[in-house]
């Protein structure tokens, strides 16, 4: 790698890791020498930028740019533009698409260019007063550009006026201002742009007063009898994810409509692409009823004179919503609709907000460009039917229970990982979570014999996803022992954890499916207990453990009679014994061991010969394991015709009559 790439490399990830320079992985960089261009190709971060995604292109080629004719027909002419970008690139096979704003970092004659969105600087830009506060902060040597459709037009106009520029001060301007956009600074170093960013940023601070520290402010849960609703009217084909953020910034815009006013229009391109032109506002937030009333009132009138969905919710007392297809693409629009949110503040200290208009804001969302670049923003989603979906694993850190949740999340579902054990379930919500994908793993830490726990648990997923699909009740105990062995304590914790602990949790999930259901009758949502073997046969000096596991599948069988006329299927997975996890091979107190100082097993003499005595037992010579059981599972949620089951994975060891 030449040492300027790698320069170009380090500044852009030196601004790309900073919301309060760029978002949602705008912004551009840029290095150019004397035949080539390298810049940030369409669609990456900033943040996470590598060689990979630089586009080369030759100079000489995207000069002929500047001399052609192209079609009057606005989106003809970006469709012309476009492949005379791509018939520049010099490394055709990496497939990467140039940054639109290619031709304009070719204009400029510096080595290095770094196109960025600060809020603080938006804020001047997207105010009434932008062209005479830049002129007087910043005098005649920077170029403010007023607002221009993006693309070839707005090429041109630079083109004009840079060469207006050159001929009054014999140089290139390094410092362009762009209204409604955002900002170029050129250098032949990157310690050269970095310092004037600093200065520019460090005047404008000098004008306008500091942004409030955005203090958290908590989930209302009022809002968990809420989203479930919102999010099925919502979904549209495909089932939405709802995201929400709450802090001190926030609240003081949702206090009025009168102060609503000062969000409630784009006020740059980036805020037209990931969270549309128009937002919903809800003041009625006392009570569930009347925010789902008003919500009711006010969206069939949004798409009947906006054409779309809304994506953007601020809801008073309770925050803003981003209803989107995932996780990662609802968190980009809440950044987007914060950084509005910041710009607008900052604005209204330099003269007044200068919303974009109708005719500006139609051209973005007609603009091919940026919608390629949210779609690439868009993580590549996997086709499938439990793609977004929501679920709950109870015992998910650890045995079964972790290899649900992981499974769950390769398949691209929001996992909720529920558990005692708070090392461990954090851990692997954070494994999980940190992938880079479109999903997200959440660890919230439940005592499943606690119903206060359990409907903390409840409230909480709905608060990061918006609703609940799956429940997936895993979390159980096992306290071996003879009539005469066992302590009354032992059987009470056994019975609170795997028999209480299913109930509390169909109770609590199926209040948030039932909401789900009467939004939409059709939608078919799944409660599924992990059980076992021992729930289908008696267990010898185990009753404890079996008794509970019993109980189970009549509490299955009943949730199913109850539940069906919600679309609510209730099923049991019966696992046979998996001898891999830790309740049996856990080198200190797993079963194989306890058995063998014990000499349960006759002749015994190694913890293999007890493990082959009891795979002995197995008509298919194994335990089971954890796929096996994700099979079973995915069968009882793809099918819509089976409901109140108990599902055997046992080898053979248990057959149903």
């Amino acid at each position: 790698m030449r040492p300027e790439i790698a320069e170009l490399i380090e500044i852009s990830k030196f601004y790309g890791q900073k919301k309060e320079f760029v978002i949602a992985g705008g912004g551009n960089t840029s290095f150019k020498d004397e035949q080539s261009i390298w810049i940030k190709a369409s669609g990456f971060p900033l943040s996470d930028l590598t060689e990979e995604h630089l586009v080369k292109l030759s100079r000489e080629k995207l000069r002929l740019i500047a001399v052609k004719t192209y079609s009057e027909d606005p989106m003809e002419r970006e469709e012309q533009v476009k492949n005379d970008l791509y018939s520049a690139v010099e490394e055709p096979g990496k497939a990467k698409r140039p940054s639109v704003e290619t031709s304009l970092h070719e204009l400029i004659s510096f080595r290095f260019v770094v196109h960025l969105h600060p809020a603080i600087i938006n804020g001047i830009l997207c105010s009434r007063n932008a062209k005479n506060l830049t002129l007087q902060y910043f005098g005649e040597k920077t170029l403010f550009v007023p607002y221009t459709d993006p693309g070839y037009i707005l090429f041109k106009k630079l083109e004009s006026d840079i060469k207006q520029y050159r001929e009054k001060y014999y140089r290139d301007p390094q410092v362009i201002f762009l209204e409604n956009h955002g900002i170029f600074v050129s250098a032949d170093s990157t310690d050269e742009i970095r310092r004037i960013y600093s200065d520019i940023i460090s005047e404008i601070s000098s004008h306008i007063q500091p942004l409030p520290e955005a203090e958290p402010l908590p989930f209302n849960p009022v809002m968990s009898k809420v989203l479930p609703v919102m999010r099925m009217a919502l979904s549209d084909g495909t089932a939405k994810v709802i995201r929400y953020r709450h802090n001190t910034l926030i609240a003081k815009y949702y206090q009025s409509q009168q102060e609503y006013h000062k969000i409630s229009l784009p006020l740059t391109p980036d805020m037209i692409v990931y969270c549309k032109s128009r937002y919903i506002f809800i003041e009625h937030s006392s009570t569930p009823e009347r925010i789902v009333e008003s919500f009711r009132q006010q969206l069939p009138r949004f798409v009947s004179e906006y054409g779309y969905l809304p994506r953007i919710f601020v809801i008073k007392d309770a925050g803003v919503f981003a209803v989107e297809d995932t996780t990662a693409s609802a968190e980009t629009a809440l950044d987007v609709y914060e950084d509005l949110i910041r710009v607008s503040y900052y604005s209204a200290q330099a003269g007044g907000t200068k919303f974009m208009t109708p005719d500006q804001v139609a051209f973005i969302d007609k603009w091919e460009v940026e919608n390629y670049r949210r779609k690439i923003m868009k993580t590549q989603v996997n086709e499938n039917r439990l793609n977004s979906k929501i679920a709950i694993v109870t015992g998910g850190a650890q045995g079964f229970g972790a290899g649900i949740a992981e499974g769950f999340f390769s398949l691209g579902m929001n996992v909720a990982i529920a558990d005692v054990n708070e090392e461990a379930g954090k851990a692997l919500a954070d494994k999980l979570s940190s992938s880079g994908t479109h999903n997200k793993a959440m660890f919230i830490r439940t005592d499943v014999s606690d119903p206060e726990s359990v409907r903390h648990l409840v409230e909480t997923t709905v608060a990061g996803f918006g609703g609940l699909v799956i429940m997936v009740s895993n979390a159980g105990i096992l306290r071996a022992g003879a009539l005469d062995e066992m302590k009354e304590e032992d059987f009470r914790k056994t019975t609170e954890i795997n028999y209480y602990g299913f109930y509390y949790c169909t109770k609590y999930a199926s209040e948030i499916m039932k909401l789900q259901n009467q939004e939409k009758p059709e939608y078919f949502t799944d409660i599924i207990q992990i059980n076992s073997k021992s729930g289908l046969r008696g267990s010898n000096r185990n009753f404890a453990y079996a008794g509970a596991k019993f109980g189970g599948i009549g509490l299955t069988q009943s949730f199913a009679l109850e539940l069906a006329p919600f679309r609510i299927k209730a099923n049991a997975v019966c696992p046979g014994n998996f001898y891999e996890g830790p309740l049996w091979s856990d080198p200190k107190n797993g079963l194989f061991v306890q058995y063998l100082r014990t000499g349960k097993v006759p002749g015994a003499r190694t913890i293999e010969d007890v493990r082959k005595y009891y795979e002995g037992q197995v008509p298919l010579k194994r335990g089971c394991r954890l796929e096996d059981v994700m099979k079973a599972i995915l069968y009882i949620i793809d099918q819509e015709y089976e409901t109140g089951q108990a599902v055997p994975v046992t080898g053979g060891q248990v057959m149903l009559g």
